[in-house]
């Protein structure tokens, strides 16, 4: 008997060890539970028994009731989230390959947790449906060259659709454009003509300023002393090169007054050499009869008196009329025929 009863007796205290030692496991498991810690970047939003307590917990430490409270843990910090290549198709038929990247933070944990399921899946996807949409209504001309206002547009879509979940989206930048070779090299051929045609319009604007620059020097050189300086000027600089060959323009101004005299058309002469050779043929004819009446004044003189020496009066024929030109005078420039003497004037 005594033998049984140590035995029932030691069953027992073991019995109570174990519940002791369950028991006091429970309690440690239920405290652990009860104790949250949330860092710094993180809020804890607590479900009671299936309903939101108020604002977000954290960050720090504080205590829920076991069993009957939840936590979730929402991040605060910025994602970075890259957006998948999509395929679209511009507004003047271009296929093009376009991805992107997303920064996004949740400011409102209790909305980020209640009103969507996965924020981080539902901004992704809402990203590339907007990025598609957006991109199908713009040009390729203005998808290249138009980027910050492109990503302006986007990042206001896509942050209208994400309010209602808590999220903030700051920054939407398009990465990438990939667009088919032949476009590209049509690209290509399309930027190397505009830039011809810049060449083409700088050269002749070029041109234009150095043919106004020559009008204005020409005025400057209208004098001929001017253009013979210029010339002289030529000349020095042609001379300092080692040239075989030179040619020389000469302004057809320099051979003016030769052209002039050699004109044999008296109508066509200038009035001031027609005046000075009508004055040059009147002085030749005053000379030629004062000297033939000076010669028979003489005669008369010498002869006896009472001889009659013949008078030779000088024909009609023969004397000019002052101011005009006689018969056998030579005009000045014209040529006389060959092997014949011109005859002075008033003479026979």
């Amino acid at each position: 008997m005594g033998l049984v009863l140590i035995q029932t007796i030691g069953v027992g205290a073991v019995v109570v060890l174990v519940a002791a030692f369950a028991a006091v496991l429970f309690v440690i498991f239920l405290l652990a539970s009860a104790v949250r810690i949330v860092k710094e970047y993180e809020r804890g939003v607590i479900f009671r028994l299936g309903r939101v307590q108020g604002r977000a917990k954290g960050p720090g430490l504080f205590f829920l009731i076991p069993i009957v409270d939840r936590m979730v843990k929402v991040q605060l910090r910025t994602v970075s989230m890259a957006v998948p290549p999509q395929e679209v198709i511009t507004r003047d038929n271009v296929p093009a390959r376009v991805d992107a990247v997303v920064y996004f933070r949740v400011v409102d944990p209790n909305k980020s947790v209640i009103e969507v399921e996965n924020y981080v899946l539902a901004t992704s996807q809402i990203s590339q449906t907007t990025l598609r949409s957006v991109l199908g209504q713009k040009d390729l001309d203005d998808l290249l060259t138009n980027r910050e206002s492109i990503n302006e547009e986007l990042q206001v879509i896509i942050d209208e659709h994400t309010e209602p979940w808590g999220v903030k989206v700051s920054v939407v930048e398009v990465k990438d454009v990939q667009i088919p070779q032949t476009m590209q090299r049509s690209m290509a051929g399309q930027a190397e003509a505009e830039r011809e045609r810049r060449a083409k319009i700088i050269a002749a604007e070029g041109e234009y300023q150095a043919s106004q620059r020559l009008s204005q020097a020409a005025d400057r050189l209208e004098s001929p002393t001017a253009l013979q300086l210029r010339l002289f000027q030529t000349l020095a600089e042609i001379s300092s090169e080692q040239s075989s060959t030179v040619i020389l323009p000469v302004p057809i101004d320099l051979f003016r007054p030769y052209l002039d005299t050699h004109s044999t058309d008296g109508a066509s002469k200038p009035s001031q050499v027609r005046r000075r050779e009508e004055a040059e043929a009147e002085r030749r004819y005053e000379e030629t009869v004062g000297h033939a009446r000076s010669e028979q004044r003489a005669m008369q003189e010498l002869a006896p008196e009472g001889t009659n020496l013949p008078v030779n009066p000088t024909p009609a024929e023969d004397v000019a009329v002052p101011g005009e030109l006689p018969p056998d005078a030579t005009v000045l420039g014209e040529e006389q025929p060959s092997g014949e003497k011109p005859l002075r004037p008033g003479l026979s």
